[in-house]
């Protein structure tokens, strides 16, 4: 019945792309401009990039049995939210403000309206259609950031399930409030460039209340020592994070600008400075330099800067960077000592990541930071972190608690123990399994703790 029920859905969004009239754009600006249209295409397609990125970033850091169901939840995101985000996403972000708290899911649905002229408050000098693309790759990476938190023990279906709640009922009000020009944050003076608030805090805050609600892994309840399946995959997928955030954050200026370029300059220097810093905080506590370490040192920086990266300077984004690392490498180091198991500290990295890069941006933002004097930013970043937080983990907790009901979240023991890319998905990162037809022939030396499929490390 559930099968059925998904292929409809399909059918029926088929059905509506087909019967749906779509209407001319009501709102429209000036003309386009040509540099800011070419530099947001550019930044749309670095921004797409990021989500396979995070999936080779994740799936190098899990052990060898689930690299498959990790890279594809990544992947999923990029299909699932495609279609929503065209469907209803898009309008719930950016339609017509109910009050400052969501948008009227009549006014963009089925991208409606949404043409190829300029939008005066949304997208002045480029294609609204163009905007929308832009803000979807967003909306794409947000639930797929929240995997790592329950990879290894998440079910396939309630993943998808949970994703679509989750970009509804929390990411979709975030956008509104942080970024539609009558959302109630924005309106506050609320500074988030490209999305502190709105991307890393919800995706860190639902990170969470995943663990907490999916529980301890066995392997993490036994204290057995996590190895990452390949390291390679890792430094990969940091590579085309960061290449891809250049888009993320400078392509957030909207425009072919010098805002566009500072963004460009504060994303690599807070990175470069962040894996320092992380490099530098294990060297002290007797650790060796690791690749993971300087991965995530160097991600934690870009979570960071996101908010902040077209209101400082180049020399103030080291300091962002340098403080983020000190509070997420301490922050993973404490998470390590406790029963919670985020298993690739999702929230230290991008929870309080983006926390303090939000705390930073309302401490150095050009001319109404508290370092020059004003303190109603600062003052109002403070409650936008309460109210971002409390939303973000209790919304997603009782979304995990639905879909629960629903479809079971977590998969069985023996699931688990075999690993999901076998038990959800049939395949292995070697072979595609297949049921043997006879138990195989004894090898004269058969290599300990094997799995069908899954070639043991020499």
């Amino acid at each position: 019945m559930k099968k059925w029920l998904a292929v409809a859905v399909l059918a029926g969004l088929g059905v509506l792309g087909v019967v749906v009239e779509p209407a001319a754009q009501v709102k429209q600006g000036g003309p386009i401009n040509a540099a800011d249209t070419a530099w947001i295409l550019t930044a749309t397609a670095l921004v797409l990039l990021m989500t396979p990125g995070l999936s080779f970033f994740y799936g190098g850091m899990v052990r060898l049995k689930n690299v498959v169901s990790t890279l594809l939840q990544s992947f999923m995101a990029m299909a699932v939210i495609s279609l929503l985000w065209v469907v209803v996403g898009f309008s719930l972000s950016f339609g017509d403000s109910f009050h400052g708290l969501i948008g009227d899911p009549r006014t963009f649905f089925m991208f409606s309206g949404v043409g190829g002229e300029t939008h005066p408050e949304l997208a002045p000098t480029i294609p609204l259609l163009l905007f929308a693309l832009f803000q979807l790759k967003f909306a794409i990476i947000t639930p797929a950031l929240i995997t790592g938190a329950f990879a290894e023990r998440v079910r396939f279906k309630a993943y998808v399930l949970f994703m679509v709640l989750f970009s509804l009922v929390i990411y979709a009000p975030l956008a509104h409030w942080t970024w539609h020009p009558e959302g109630f944050l924005r309106q506050w003076g609320v500074l988030d460039f490209a999305g502190g608030t709105v991307v890393h805090m919800s995706a860190g805050f639902a990170a969470l209340a995943g663990a907490m609600v999916l529980g301890r892994r066995q392997v993490h309840l036994e204290n057995v020592t996590h190895t990452p399946a390949n390291l390679p995959f890792v430094l990969l997928g940091t590579g085309m994070l960061w290449f891809g955030w250049f888009g993320f954050n400078a392509g957030s200026a909207l425009s072919a600008s010098s805002v566009a370029t500072l963004a460009f300059a504060t994303t690599n220097t807070a990175s470069a400075a962040a894996m320092l810093g992380w490099l530098a905080f294990d060297w002290l506590r007797g650790r060796q330099p690791s690749a993971v370490g300087a991965c995530v040192g160097a991600v934690v920086g870009l979570v960071a800067v996101t908010p902040a990266a077209g209101f400082i300077t180049v020399g103030q984004s080291i300091m962002v960077g340098l403080v983020a690392s000190l509070v997420s490498n301490a922050a993973a180091h404490f998470k390590s000592r406790t029963a919670l198991d985020d298993t690739l500290d999702v929230f230290p990295c991008h929870g309080l990541g983006g926390a303090v890069g939000m705390v930073l941006t309302g401490v150095l933002a050009k001319d109404v930071g508290l370092l020059y004097g004003q303190t109603r930013t600062f003052l109002m970043h403070l409650l936008a972190l309460v109210v971002v937080s409390a939303f973000s983990f209790v919304g997603s907790y009782l979304l995990y608690k639905l879909v629960d009901r629903i479809v079971p979240l977590r998969v069985t023991r023996e699931q688990e123990e075999q690993g999901l890319d076998l038990s959800q998905h049939g395949e292995t990162v070697g072979e595609t399994a297949v049921a043997p037809a006879a138990p195989e022939a004894p090898r004269a030396e058969p290599a300990p703790h094997s799995q069908p499929g899954v070639p043991v490390p020499a």
